[in-house]
């Protein structure tokens, strides 16, 4: 639930928290102006970030400093289920390579590059913005991603022979497992943010030797395209992780920035788009599925996202909205649920676990 951020008193809400890690993220990018797209760029929104911080340093107390590190949902391993092992760090270079090590006897190692964590920059902010897009592809490899690539290694059986597409795939872990392993037909690796289609483009490149037969490719998908030339209902298998997002309310956020957003109207807009965004995004996501779902035919969509308060509701809602089926499964797999439970014990691997944001449930979509 959110809070009151009137009361200085009141417990920092999860979203303001969040607001603030993007606010520190910014800032440590932003003193560096030559490594950004356009200076002023950097220097305008230095000034507009400064101002968001130093407004949430009078209304939130300083235990939010503890509740950031808290609320950060990503560990340093998640529920390190494929073994990863740093290959290289240039440090000159925001990437780096990590050898994936598949934890079944014959399988192939996957080398990817991606992103540092924390090494965001204002340009990533910019693209976003062009595109109607979030970050999280470029911040780091989610749990979840761990998880629907583990489980797909498990199954292999439901993606033989299938055409498969990844929404919202990062890095594209989970893909190119399926590509590597299962003996699919097709695999396409989509992302909606073209810096994290580039990404796929480069690892799908580098494992190409381990996809045998299975055709492989990247591709950049918006989720609110009503047509998707040639593919739409041709997919036997869609699969996603990490594609339910935290809800934040219009007034939560207007409420934390008025005194910068009086008398500015255009930033006050921007800011409540915000909050549009996320309803929105749950109708696109419901859309897109039943756009690329196969029919006639049997086909489903296999995700994984933590319940997240209300949001995986929402979006289940869109579901249904459009006309197709679900299931939620919270055991679907006894090492992930014996993880999950040394997590909520105090392991000490994942600080500020909870299974509320945490622990992805099972959803499998038909029509």
């Amino acid at each position: 639930m959110e809070t009151n951020s009137n009361s200085a008193s009141s417990k920092p809400s999860a979203s303001s928290l969040r607001w603030r890690i993007l606010s520190r993220a910014v800032l440590h990018r932003a003193k560096n102006p030559g490594t950004l797209f356009n200076p002023l760029i950097s220097i305008c929104l230095y000034g507009i970030v400064l101002a968001l911080l130093t407004d949430f340093n009078h209304r939130v107390e300083d235990e939010s400093l503890l509740g950031m590190k808290l609320i950060s949902r990503k560990a340093a391993k998640g529920f390190n289920l494929i073994p990863c092992q740093l290959l290289n760090d240039d440090h000159e270079s925001r990437d780096a390579q990590f050898c994936y090590t598949l934890p079944t006897q014959g399988c192939p190692k996957l080398v990817l590059t991606q992103r540092l964590n924390n090494n965001a920059n204002l340009t990533d902010f910019e693209i976003c913005n062009r595109h109607n897009i979030d970050n999280t592809g470029t911040v780091c490899q989610w749990p979840s991603e761990d998880v629907l690539a583990y489980y797909c290694l498990s199954h292999a059986d439901m993606f033989r022979s299938k055409r498969v597409i990844e929404l919202g795939s990062g890095y594209g872990l989970a893909g190119l497992t399926i590509a590597a392993t299962t003996e699919a037909l097709e695999v396409v690796i989509s992302d909606g943010n073209p810096q994290v289609v580039d990404y796929i483009l480069h690892n799908i490149n580098t494992n190409s030797g381990a996809f045998g037969e299975t055709r492989v490719k990247p591709m950049k998908l918006h989720w609110n395209e009503k047509e998707v030339s040639n593919l739409s209902h041709t997919f036997d298998v869609i699969v996603a992780s990490d594609c339910v997002v935290d809800d934040v309310s219009s007034q939560s956020i207007e409420t934390t920035y008025s005194p910068l957003t009086r008398g500015k109207k255009s930033l006050c807009y921007e800011l409540k788009a915000k909050s549009t965004f996320f309803k929105e995004f749950h109708e696109d996501l419901a859309q897109v599925t039943e756009l690329l779902l196969k029919k006639p035919g049997p086909s489903e969509a296999i995700f994984f996202s933590p319940k997240r308060g209300n949001s995986l509701d929402k979006f289940l809602e869109e579901i249904k909205d459009n006309g197709l089926l679900f299931s939620i499964t919270e055991i679907y797999d006894t090492e992930i649920w014996n993880r999950h439970h040394q997590f909520m014990n105090g392991d000490e691997s994942w600080p500020g676990y909870e299974k509320d944001h945490c622990y992805p449930l099972l959803i499998r979509i038909t029509r």
